[in-house]
């Protein structure tokens, strides 16, 4: 076990109990103070401020060839390291910041150049986005959706348990978490029999999902094998895909969904890593039919990553709607990477996949209002006596992912956004 990982291991940095961010975690994110934006990690409510350990020499012994990737707008070239070095770097941070080890603790000079209150601090996004898949990977999710809108004898499509399912988003409106989004609008047909209509959706969801985020460049042509496809894999965000069902229903014959998912999607602002995660691997769902060849994994693929999602009206608390896991998904990270790259497509760091729907086999962890409600045949009760089918503006969407493992806990801190009335 890397020392990294140790449940044992503690920090000089004060870690709350149940903090997402002990330092097993040392997530990567941008964050800014003022005028100054810097890559930054994070130990319980301190936010590091990793340009300035670069300025002060505590990276010189590394085999980083070039030190501006600390000093970068976005995280993309630190991403593109490659695997050995990023290991490294995670390696020495957790040597600076552990309790045993005086170097950085007793610098006080240093220490207070490099540290923030994490209240003090403006998460931003954390890399610019070349490219963003989105896949459709739950077969709960899957089949409550063929059965609501198709034949409930026949819900999957007769491709899904064959390949991962996905669809080219747009990575231009992906906003990082504290982002408010405006209810979209569009065209809808409500009465079949009549002639569409245009004006803000009436039927705005949240979908609950995760997303990874690639260290790897190809070429075009080249593709990655399910077997490599991990290695290429620099870490998760959470992710909220909105979705509005009403326009979606309407635009997605032949093509797919377009306005209804492109006004704007929500992440996380701190990437959790790989290695942080690797205590949490776990089995998948059985695949049947077997796949094929190039999509075959053997050993464990998935994570057990709890989620929640709650909702919260205005000047009222939260209240819980869905508690899912990302475990459940039914093709796991190496195959869905290996298949978007199989016919040749080329890929370069910092383009995100997310995973689609995460819903479980339970009610309560559907992951979706369309789900929840029931096409909005059921009502979800608020803390403040209202009920929800699909989301009202100035409701507050809230996601929140972690991992345990006996003492060991990772989370991913929150993934936030109010819905504003359509513009």
């Amino acid at each position: 076990m890397l020392k990294s990982t140790n449940p044992e291991f503690t920090s000089w940095i004060d870690v709350p109990q149940e903090s997402d961010f002990p330092i097993q975690n040392l997530p990567y994110g941008m964050a800014s103070s003022g005028e100054l934006v810097f890559a930054a990690s994070r130990i319980g409510d301190t936010v590091i401020d990793l340009s300035v350990l670069a300025d002060f020499g505590y990276f010189d012994s590394l085999p980083i060839d070039n030190l501006w990737v600390f000093y970068q707008k976005n995280l993309n070239e630190l991403v593109a390291m490659p695997k050995a070095v990023r290991v490294a770097l995670r390696e020495r941070l957790s040597e600076l910041f552990s309790s045993e080890n005086g170097e950085l603790r007793d610098n006080e000079e240093v220490r207070n150049l490099i540290l923030y209150a994490a209240e003090e601090i403006q998460m931003l996004l954390p890399l610019d986005i070349g490219d963003y898949t989105d896949f459709y990977s739950s077969i709960e999710h899957a089949t409550n959706v063929g059965i609501m809108f198709r034949d409930p004898a026949n819900a999957l499509l007769p491709n899904w348990k064959h390949l991962p399912v996905g669809y080219h988003g747009r990575a231009s409106s992906i906003v990082v978490s504290g982002t408010s989004v405006h209810r979209p609008k569009g065209q809808t047909r409500p009465d079949d029999t009549k002639p569409p209509v245009f004006g803000p959706s009436k039927q705005l969801d949240f979908e609950l999902e995760m997303a990874f985020i690639t260290s790897a460049k190809t070429n075009l042509g080249d593709s990655i094998s399910v077997e490599d496809a991990e290695d290429a894999i620099f870490g998760l965000v959470l992710f909220n895909d909105l979705s509005a069902r009403d326009l979606q229903r309407w635009e997605y014959v032949p093509l797919g969904p377009f306005l209804a998912k492109s006004f704007g999607s929500v992440i996380s602002p701190w990437v959790i890593t790989m290695e942080a995660l690797e205590p949490f691997r776990t089995q998948g769902p059985k695949q049947e039919p077997e796949v094929l060849p190039y999509l075959k994994t053997t050993g464990e693929h998935n994570f057990d990553i709890e989620l929640q999602v709650a909702i919260q009206p205005k000047n009222s608390e939260a209240a819980l709607v869905c508690q899912s896991n990302f475990k459940y998904l039914y093709w796991n990270m190496a195959q869905q990477l290996a298949h978007q790259t199989v016919a040749g497509c080329n890929i370069n760091p910092g383009d995100m996949y997310a995973s689609g729907t995460i819903s479980g086999k339970t009610p309560d962890s559907f992951g979706s209002l369309l789900e929840l409600s029931w096409k909005g045949t059921k009502k979800l009760a608020m803390k403040d006596g209202s009920e929800r089918t699909f989301l009202q503006d100035n409701d507050t969407v809230i996601i929140r992912g972690q991992a345990r493992k006996g003492k060991l806990r990772i989370g991913f801190g929150e993934c936030v956004t109010t819905i504003l009335p359509a513009k």
